[in-house]
């Protein structure tokens, strides 16, 4: 499951990576919440977008949607041609120890071990979109049984062309496969509560 993720990089780089007009106001995001709006990326162009699905049986949004079920569940199966691209540049899972639980910051490294720009494969629907989700690859199944589908850019330009079924591209819906994925514990910030002195 991912519930956080990060859009940390400065706006002609991103709209270079996504072709994107420079004139879009794209702010930066360390911490990207459900039902904040960001930018997403459409067969039609960018817009800006609220995370999570609404629904009329759940008072609480759908962040993340499961590639193995999108055309089994009726939350999904209508909008599986509105397909679109959510461009980030980490997201954080939490690790599991005992009764901690420890955040993790996932990204993918360039050569001078700095993040890239990458896009998860989700849905929109109106105003909101999910997330598509999908087992972990190996270097991070420890962390979490879940993560976000992270597409490469040959794979982006599948997954939004309208002309494509669904049916046609859910291959794509697979773990990325890269050794420069790195997940970087983060260290717990202090209480403010404790600095009494």
């Amino acid at each position: 499951m991912c519930s956080r993720f990060e859009l940390n990089a400065p706006l002609d780089e991103i709209a270079h990576r996504f072709g994107l007009p420079l004139s879009l106001n794209i702010a930066k995001k360390l911490e990207l919440r459900p039902k904040d709006k960001t930018l997403v990326i459409t067969s039609q162009g960018p817009r800006f977008l609220s995370w999570g699905l609404t629904v009329d049986w759940n008072s609480k949004p759908i962040i993340n949607a499961r590639c193995e079920t999108l055309a089994k569940k009726k939350s999904f199966s209508p909008h599986l041609a509105f397909r679109c691209l959510i461009p980030a540049t980490a997201y954080f899972e939490w690790r599991k120890n005992g009764h901690k639980k420890l955040k993790n910051r996932i990204s993918i490294l360039n050569q001078y071990n700095e993040s890239l720009l990458f896009a998860f494969a989700g849905l929109f629907v109106d105003e909101y979109f999910t997330i598509i989700t999908c087992p972990p690859t190996k270097s991070i199944s420890h962390i979490h049984n879940r993560m976000p589908v992270i597409l490469d850019a040959k794979r982006e330009a599948l997954w939004i062309n309208t002309k494509n079924t669904f049916e046609s591209v859910s291959k794509i819906l697979v773990p990325y496969q890269t050794n420069r994925l790195k997940a970087e514990e983060q260290k717990p910030r202090p209480d403010p509560q404790l600095n009494l002195f």
